[in-house]
Formats: structure tokens, sequence, C-alpha cells
């Protein structure tokens, strides 16, 4: 590789790091995901988007001005050929704190799931209750997951298609019971630039094809159909994204979540006024913007 060609590597890979720490840093200060003298315990799968994660959250602890700690977990499922010693390494020469949960989950999803079906939903639960219990027993305040924001956009085309309601995966959410606190710092981030950032880190990735069940085709067919629309007509996931933060209950049609029956006239302005009864006029494609210093895409729908 010429010099020449290393400096530009080396400077558009400074522009990535730089680009996913503060989408990273805004996406905790908007959520408030962090505080001072939290615990934070940070769960790693192996893959890109975990790595990515406490390569991230290690950078944040270094820079904020906020004191916390972290420390990563794994869950070792006992799927045939998992490599048990990749985490550990790469963990000791970090020298972070960790904790590698040993549990058969493998053994009892088998049991119960037909072959070749798809098994993540019954996985997904089990590691849940899993990870629940170790955070307790770690004395943890916050669980960290790797889910980006192209995770949080094909979960809520998933549950349109086949859960019939509008619901994404939030950036910060409370278990069920009250007691866990789980935050997705990554969720302004991109998918394809985790991808090309653990590349360039050379993370130790662990394959998620252990198990040997199929992959989620309804997942998998939702990311093909995002992949064909933001090909089709740049920047329409951009575009979702934005009106997932920009949510208006008076213009949808949940009357548990917005009061329509009690809606008279005379009373308080709703936001929106009476441009619902307008026949809309098909928005113009958002035109890209690349801001040349941060790289930065923003929207503009004027």
């Amino acid at each position: 590789m010429s010099h020449s060609v290393e400096a530009k590597a080396q400077y558009n890979f400074n522009k990535l790091q730089k680009r996913l720490r503060r989408l990273t840093g805004q996406a905790v200060m908007d959520f408030n995901m962090i505080e001072e003298g939290d615990r934070i315990m940070v769960c790693l799968s192996g893959g890109k988007d975990s790595y990515t994660l406490l390569d991230t959250l290690q950078h944040l602890q270094r820079v904020a001005p906020i004191k916390f700690d972290l420390f990563a977990v794994n869950l070792d499922q006992k799927q045939p050929g998992f490599p048990e010693h990749v985490l550990p390494e790469y963990l000791d020469k970090l020298g972070i704190e960790y904790k590698i949960v040993e549990e058969d989950t493998y053994s009892i999803v088998t049991d119960i799931i037909p072959e070749g079906k798809t098994t993540c939903s019954l996985c997904s639960r089990l590691r849940r209750g899993i990870l629940y219990r170790t955070a307790k027993e770690m004395g943890a305040t916050k669980i960290a997951l790797g889910h980006h924001r192209d995770d949080m956009i094909e979960t809520l085309f998933l549950n349109m298609f086949y859960g019939g309601k509008l619901k994404s995966m939030p950036a910060k959410l409370m278990s069920d019971n009250g007691e866990h606190m789980v935050i997705r710092p990554l969720a302004y981030c991109k998918e394809t630039d985790i991808e090309k950032y653990a590349d360039r880190m050379a993370f130790p990735i662990i394959p998620c094809n252990l198990c040997g069940s199929q992959e989620n085709l309804q997942r998998k067919h939702t990311k093909a159909m995002l992949a064909e629309w933001n090909k089709q007509h740049p920047g329409r996931i951009e575009s979702i994204f934005t009106a997932m933060q920009n949510v208006v209950p008076s213009h949808l049609a949940d009357n548990a979540l917005f009061n329509f029956k009690d809606l008279q006239t005379g009373g308080d302005v709703i936001d929106g006024g009476d441009i619902a009864l307008d026949k809309p006029d098909i928005p113009k494609q958002p035109a890209l913007e690349q801001e040349q210093e941060n790289n930065v895409v923003t929207i503009n729908l004027s």
C-alpha cells in the first residue's frame, strides 16, 4: 500500500471512529443513558455490534465528565463449536473486568424447537432472563446492548407487518419488573459504519450460526426490503428513523394513546391543527446533504 493510499485509509477511519463516538455520545445524552456512579454491564456476544459497543463506551468512559464503571458479560450457551477461548483472551488484553456465564440453553432450545426451525425467539428469552439475573448478582445499574439504528428500523416494520403494532426497539427500556434498565448506546449508529469499524479494528468475531438454526427469515426479508428501498431512494432510511423521533399521536388512530372521544371545539389547540383534513401532497424525496467536516447525513424536507 502506497503512503498516499495508506494515509487516505487512515483519514477515513478517523472520520468513521469520530462519527461513531459522536453519535453514541449524542444518544447517551438524549436519553440520559449513563449517570454518575453507574455500573454498566456490557453484553458481549462476540459479534461486530457488541465489540463496537464496548470499544466506544470505553472511550466515552475516558472522556466523559462523569465517572462510571464498565464490565463485560458473555453468555456461553454451549453451542457445539463455540470458541470458549476467544473472548477471555480478548478481554484479558483489554484489562477490563468481565464474567463468562456458562448456561446450556442450547440443549433446552434444541429439545423444544423442531429441527430446522428458527430458535432465535426462545433463545433470546432464555438469554434475557440469564442476563437480568447476572446483572443483579454483579450489582449492575444499567445493561448495555449493541443494537443499532438499523435494528430499530427493522423491528418497527417487523412489528407492523407481523405483530399489528406500531412499536420498535427503544433506546432505553425498563424491564417489566422495574428492576433493570436496558440501554442501547448505538441507537443512532448505522450498521454499515459498524461493519466497517469492526473490520478495520479486526475484532475477533464469533459467528452467530453455531446453533445450526435457520436464520430469522422475517427479519431477513425486512432487511432486504429496506436495503432495496435505500438503493432506489437514497435517504429513505434516514427519513424513517427521523419519523420515529417525531410521533404525532393526534394524527394516528390509537384512542388509548390520544383522547379522541373527548375532543371538542373550544378545547386545547391540538398540534397539527386541521392539516389532517386536507389531502396531503406527496412529500418530496428528502435531499441528502453531506457535511464535509464530520460526514454527518442531515435531512432537508423543505
